[in-house]
């Protein structure tokens, strides 16, 4: 199980990042947040969605769940 976060500032493209908690490129505390922990990154991105509808996996990450 890894911890999930959502970046509450929106990439160019309108999409949220769903980070976990070892990610390079985690947002700062200030800019993400905590969804839980899960087994997966697509329960997390399901869990990002119910506040930020545009939310994608981080490409680096969380690559099973990045949509193009």
């Amino acid at each position: 199980m890894k911890k999930y976060y959502v970046n509450m500032k929106a990439q160019s493209n309108g999409d949220h990042e769903v980070h976990h908690e070892a990610c390079h490129y985690l947002p700062d505390s200030s800019n993400r947040k905590y969804l839980g922990e899960y087994s997966s990154c697509k329960d997390a991105v399901k869990e990002a969605k119910k506040t930020y509808s545009k939310s994608n996996g981080c490409k680096i990450c969380s690559n099973e769940c990045h949509t193009s």
